[in-house]
């Protein structure tokens, strides 16, 4: 079952702003009306409006921060795995790619565009109310080939170099993909088909990939991301968990996202 929360978030940052502005002006009337005396603390107002006073200065800000700020984000899959492991706690730049309205999605200010190597949250192109996080490595316009596990962005392949076997699957190996000047990790399994393919982005779209390149749904598999989908940039490891040990992987934590 599918939960907005950032809609309900917004509800109720209405609903309690609209009873704290109410019931501001109803004391501010009272005041007027009955004197200096009358600014005094009530000493029977309703729980609801008492209630409404104490939340809404901190949902308007949970609202201002999740939407226009930084947001948090859960890794639940391996799809990104070397740079995100399942259980990873990441933080989102909401701010990157443009300030956009919660709910709507309307950018409402700044112009930034995601540049190839960015990991970059997104709303799923097939089920917006998924979000997923991928590599941005191809960005509109471009024409891409996947060969013999290797990308080709514009004819220029993108240079990978042997770091060694994932040491928790064997049939693993980890390479280094260079991608016009983001360096980074990707995993390639030895005994997973080539998945060839070629590509040409269409505009306002761009192309996305886990770095878990044999174990990943991605734009290989449905297209393009389209600029609206966008979310922001990950940039920070806040926490992590575990799962097989269950306990907080400490050297995770406070690792930038590349």
């Amino acid at each position: 079952m599918y939960f907005n929360f950032e809609a309900l978030l917004v509800l109720l940052t209405f609903l309690t702003g609209a009873i704290w502005l109410w019931d501001w002006r109803q004391r501010r009337s009272q005041a007027q009306r009955r004197g200096a005396a009358a600014a005094e603390p009530r000493t029977k107002i309703g729980w609801w409006i008492e209630l409404s006073r104490s939340l809404f200065p901190v949902i308007l800000a949970v609202l201002i921060i999740r939407s226009f700020i930084v947001e948090p984000f859960r890794i639940p899959s391996g799809s990104m795995i070397p740079t995100l492991l399942p259980g990873d706690f990441i933080l989102v730049n909401k701010f990157s790619y443009g300030l956009r309205l919660p709910v709507l999605h309307t950018r409402v200010f700044g112009d930034g565009q995601p540049e190839r190597g960015d990991v970059v949250v997104f709303r799923y192109p097939e089920d917006p109310s998924q979000d997923y996080i991928k590599r941005i490595v191809a960005l509109p316009g471009d024409a891409i080939r996947y060969e013999h596990k290797k990308l080709y962005i514009n004819g220029e392949p993108a240079p990978q170099e042997l770091v060694g076997r994932y040491p928790p699957d064997p049939a693993a190996v980890v390479k280094r993909e260079h991608l016009e000047g983001v360096n980074h990790e990707i995993l390639l399994y030895k005994n997973a088909r080539d998945g060839g393919f070629t590509f040409k982005v269409p505009p306002d779209e761009y192309f996305a990939m886990g770095d878990n390149r044999d174990r990943s749904s991605d734009s290989r598999y449905w297209g393009g991301v389209p600029a609206n989908n966008l979310v922001g940039k990950a940039f920070l490891v806040w926490m992590s968990w575990d799962w097989q040990d269950s306990t907080i992987n400490w050297g995770r934590i406070g690792d930038a996202i590349h």
